[in-house]
């Protein structure tokens, strides 16, 4: 999490202010960047702008608190887009987004912080310029109006408008927008995570889809199968049938978590997490169409205290 002051918010009406928006700064950013890590340094950035312009007296005061945090954090995420696509470039095998643990109370309040996208979203907004992946985000998560995001983002409603399009369009011919109930995802999961595991390949190949895709984000540190990405059932069932026999004679502590608002899989070995497993459902919510699997431990350092407190 980013830092924040030391003092108690309610004697400060700039620090409640930022904190009244954080849970939706912090959203915005890592929808737009997919990096729990660098997400929590742009909030930080984010926070000694705004603190730094409130002890300016020359400055006049903020009349939508909201509107001005968001642009600060926008531009922050598009600074390190940058750094972040170079970073991608010389990436060993896929990479995926960092693992982003949602609480259930979070989830059932409606919480902003439970407004991520899903995995599966989140990888085909990889594909975006940086300015229509923040239009996308902006718009279509968390509903901000086109003139309000020309004004964020500094450029002409026209304009933003044409990069909606652009957006919309991009995503929807790789990725329909549709979202399973969360407890039928959830059930499809544990009976894909309970095959997978368990060594179970007739129930594995009952649960997968025919054109079934494994992504595996070791990121030439942790486990991975495949640097490429691995297509079709009976090739995808191998690598599963491969891992189950590979896991350590006392098996492996499994825990269902949200993972950036859709039901995850968390397996630790040993006390410590091995991977972060999400998995995507074809139309008719009953059959895994892709499988995301994150095993960078880079990515998973903060699994720990996240875990403890969901």
């Amino acid at each position: 999490m980013a830092r924040t002051p030391s003092w108690h918010p309610a004697e400060d009406t700039v620090t409640e202010q930022f904190l009244d928006h954080r849970e939706l700064l912090f959203s915005v950013i890592y929808n737009m960047l997919g990096s729990v890590t660098d997400t929590e340094d742009a909030l930080q950035e984010v926070w000694l702008a705004w603190a730094a312009r409130h002890r300016n007296p020359d400055v006049k005061p903020v009349d939508n608190a909201r509107a001005y945090l968001t642009r600060i954090a926008v531009n922050q995420a598009l600074a390190r887009r940058a750094h972040l696509s170079r970073r991608q470039e010389t990436y060993s095998g896929p990479w995926l987004p960092e693992p982003l643990l949602v609480s259930q109370d979070d989830a059932a309040d409606g919480a902003e912080r439970a407004e991520a996208l899903s995995m599966a979203v989140l990888v085909v907004l990889e594909t975006l310029s940086p300015l229509e992946r923040a239009v996308f985000v902006l718009h279509e998560v968390f509903g901000f109006a086109h003139p309000e995001i020309a004004q964020i983002l500094g450029r002409s409603p026209a304009a933003v408008r044409q990069l909606a399009t652009r957006a919309r369009r991009h995503v929807q011919a790789r990725r329909p927008r549709h979202r399973p109930r969360r407890d039928q995802h959830a059930r499809v999961t544990e009976r894909f995570a309970e095959a997978a595991l368990g060594g179970d390949l007739r129930a594995l190949l009952e649960v997968l889809a025919p054109d079934v895709t494994l992504w595996t984000d070791g990121g030439g540190k942790g486990p991975a199968v495949s640097l490429r990405p691995v297509h079709g059932r009976d090739r995808v069932a191998a690598v599963f049938t491969a891992v189950a026999r590979a896991l350590p004679p006392e098996g492996v502590d499994v825990r269902y978590r949200l993972v950036a608002g859709d039901p995850g899989v968390l397996v630790f070995s040993g006390g410590s997490p091995l991977a972060v497993v999400v998995v995507d459902l074809a139309l008719d919510g009953e059959h895994v169409t892709g499988i995301f699997s994150v095993t960078n431990p880079d990515k998973l350092a903060g699994i720990h205290s996240l875990d403890r407190d969901v």
